[in-house]
């Protein structure tokens, strides 16, 4: 990743729909979720990009991408989508939903816990809740995976990935666009969780975080 840290690339590639080629086309509540975006306030630890969005999973898309820096480090990274079907979407409850990927790589001794998937979960629900968001039909999973190293690699500690996958409803504002960019906030929010940063905010003083970690590139 090459963007400015805490802010957004320059790039623009991360929208995708059927009317992609006619921008007039595009439904203004979903012009207007994703110019939010870009007026999220990001921690500095933050690279975030845009990238080409998943093809097929509603008629409207934009995606971003991002990774918590630490020097040359990244301790954590992910993507988050967010859709958009102005014809309403049963499964979704509304007409936008957010999907996000999120993972790191864990010291052993932490990867031991065996509530740590639930409490993983948390992070995200509670990212949410700490900003005051309205959301609903969420869910996920949370996977947790080892990596023993054997032969000429045999010399590599063995690793834990942790995992996040899920998806949420946003509640629709004014005019029909929900708040992106507090969305996008709370998503930072979870990212830098995960990494092990300690809270920026005296609001999250109270939340347990986990040390600081490697963290693997989104490929």
């Amino acid at each position: 990743m090459a963007p400015a840290q805490g802010q957004f690339s320059d790039q623009t590639d991360g929208a995708d729909s059927k009317d992609s080629e006619e921008g007039d086309s595009v439904p203004p509540a979903f012009r207007s979720a994703v110019d939010a975006l870009h007026s999220a306030r990001l921690r500095p630890e933050l690279e975030v990009e845009p990238t080409r969005p998943p093809k097929r999973l509603a008629p409207y898309a934009y995606a971003l991408e991002a990774a918590v820096v630490d020097g040359e480090d990244d301790l954590a990274d992910g993507r988050l989508v967010l859709l958009h079907d102005p014809a309403g979407h049963d499964t979704w409850q509304g007409t936008f939903r957010l999907v996000t990927l999120v993972r790191a790589e864990l010291e052993p001794e932490m990867a031991s816990d065996p509530l740590l998937p639930e409490v993983c979960w948390s992070w995200l629900t509670g990212a949410l809740e700490a900003r005051g968001l309205s959301y609903g039909e969420a869910g996920g999973t949370v996977t947790r995976a080892g990596s023993h190293y054997f032969g000429a690699l045999g010399t590599r500690r063995p690793a834990t990935q942790i995992e996040i996958r899920a998806s949420w409803t946003p509640r629709e504002g004014r005019g029909g666009v929900p708040d992106t960019a507090a969305h996008l906030m709370a998503w930072g929010d979870l990212l830098c969780q995960i990494a092990g940063l300690p809270p920026s905010d005296p609001v999250d003083a109270a939340v347990v975080t986990l040390p600081q970690r490697r963290g693997p590139q989104v490929p």
